[in-house]
């Protein structure tokens, strides 16, 4: 079962919260659902080279406030704030509504699946070996001091080879069945030369909560 359940939304309210918080009736469930994936998709978009962690989602009356955890903040504010209030005004237009932006800076990078993902995804598609890139990436989380396990699994024509396989890599525990264990996931697909789409998921196991 472990394998099979998202970890993240197996400890939904145990000790992980949602990423949209709002309520909405039948009639309009549906139109803010799609422009909260619509606003998801093009922060993951435009923020590619600032490192997104997480983006958080918060409806009010007639306002939207949306916080994005990002590595490499500088990257979105910019030169004295431009780089925000360009991304502020987008968002408004998409939106058609008055977007409260927030940007929050994420302490410990190589402790986040999602950001743990990108790098693995980047360097697949520069046609790097990916048990080089995945041992990389487990030593950088491991020198952190903060997780107890992670796990990479790459799969699909690694190398270009005909038939596809997955390749797993791990360091430490990572208890998928423990609801109090508190594990950071994320899925991602890497588009790699001559080798077509290959899967990447990581799980980190962050201790128990």
């Amino acid at each position: 079962m472990g394998q099979k359940v998202n970890p993240v939304g197996f400890r939904l309210g145990v000790n992980k919260g949602w990423k949209s918080v709002w309520y909405a009736d039948k009639a309009t469930y549906s139109n803010l659902l799609e422009s909260d994936l619509e606003a998801r998709k093009f922060i993951k978009k435009n923020l590619k080279n600032a490192g997104v962690h997480d983006i958080k989602i918060k409806r009010s009356m007639n306002r939207i406030r949306i916080e994005v955890t990002v590595a490499r903040p500088g990257v979105v504010i910019g030169r004295g704030g431009a780089g925000i209030e360009e991304l502020k005004k987008k968002l408004n237009d998409l939106l058609k509504t008055n977007v409260d932006l927030q940007i929050l800076e994420i302490k410990r990078p190589e402790t986040s699946a999602r950001i743990i993902a990108q790098n693995v995804a980047e360097q697949l598609e520069r046609r790097v070996v990916p048990k080089y890139v995945a041992s990389r990436e487990i030593e950088n989380a491991r020198n952190s001091g903060e997780v107890n396990g992670v796990r990479i699994w790459v799969s699909g024509r690694i190398k270009g080879v005909e038939i596809a396989r997955t390749e797993k890599f791990q360091w430490g525990t990572v208890p998928l069945q423990t609801l109090r264990a508190d594990i950071d996931y994320y899925y991602l697909t890497a588009q790699v030369p001559n080798a077509g789409k290959q899967g990447i998921k990581v799980w980190v196991f962050k201790g128990d909560k």
